[in-house]
């Protein structure tokens, strides 16, 4: 008899393993920008070793921080076969679980060859974005996966849609906010931090003044809040479940802090800790669009897993 016949995971065990991913997937994106910020994009030169064949160049700051990124990436990686290895041993086995694990494998592994892509190039602003925009991605899976190992699916599991009209808004809110994350990695590709340091060749920037790529990144910023504001208000005066109306709210105050700290920054002339706590603030907006779209529907909660307050 196999191994993954004769161990068993339970349910919610491989909530832990979850949620150690969705974690892992948020780590990816603020390591990687820390490693821009700090500008230690080209501390190591070559891929996957650091430079020459050697695990580290020197130690120096910049190789440090972007070699030890790099060591981060391996432990998510690990992390992340590790939560696919549960799905497979999990109580009564769920496609979906194993799936989205399985993607948290590909996504990261993608990231890391586009990573080496990126050092190669020299810090192609171009990659650069592309490499943020794959990362929060990653962090929208990771919580789709956390969501699901708390809560039953299945063709037979209990799926109500809580409101037919909010469901479909709910996933049009994504075509904005994909406008708002791609306008917000143009600005950051015309900003001033390259990922470079100085003494070394400073790294292109997109074609774009960042006067320009800004103003239209708070006109999607201002089209995103005035959407969410919106629908928070219809939300409220409906008879909408209480699960739908705190998940918009919360989306506002969200959008709100994060249009803030991007005018703050910007005022201020891009410092580095404004900067990466903007990037904190685009993680949590991705997770809040994600989750607000899983609780379009009303599901039973797998045995065992710990309650919420208000029913998800």
């Amino acid at each position: 008899m196999s191994v993954l016949s004769t161990r068993k995971i339970s349910a919610p065990t491989f909530r832990w393993f979850a949620f150690a991913s969705f974690l892992a997937m948020i780590v990816i994106v603020l390591t990687g920008a820390a490693v821009r910020l700090t500008g230690s994009g080209l501390g190591c030169p070559d891929w996957p070793t650091c430079f020459r064949h050697r695990i580290s160049g020197s130690w120096s700051i910049h190789p440090l921080i972007e070699y030890s990124n790099r060591v981060v990436t391996i432990a998510l990686v690990l992390v992340a076969i590790a939560t696919y290895l549960a799905s497979l041993l999990r109580e009564e086995r769920r496609h979906d679980l194993t799936w989205l694990s399985f993607s948290l494998i590909l996504g990261v592994i993608a990231d890391a060859i586009l990573g080496a892509f990126v050092v190669y190039s020299k810090l192609n602003p171009w990659l650069v974005a592309t490499h943020m925009i794959l990362s929060l991605g990653m962090v929208s899976v990771g919580a789709t996966l956390y969501h699901h190992a708390k809560y039953v699916y299945g063709p037979h599991a209990r799926a109500d849609v809580r409101d037919p009209y909010f469901k479909l808004l709910a996933r049009l809110l994504w075509i904005p906010f994909v406008v708002l994350v791609a306008t917000g990695t143009a600005t950051t590709g015309s900003g001033p931090h390259a990922g470079s340091f100085s003494g070394q060749l400073v790294a292109r920037r997109l074609p774009f003044a960042l006067s320009s790529a800004a103003w239209v990144h708070s006109l999607a910023a201002v089209l995103f809040i005035g959407l969410v504001t919106g629908l928070l208000a219809a939300i409220w005066r409906s008879a909408a479940p209480t699960a739908l109306k705190h998940g918009v709210r919360r989306l506002v105050y969200i959008a709100l802090i994060q249009a803030a700290i991007g005018a703050t920054q910007y005022l201020t002339h891009l410092p580095a800790w404004l900067v990466e706590l903007h990037v904190a603030g685009a993680i949590s907006l991705t997770i809040g669009v994600t989750q607000f779209n899983l609780r379009q529907c009303a599901r039973d909660r797998v045995p065992g897993t710990k309650r919420e307050l208000v029913a998800a």
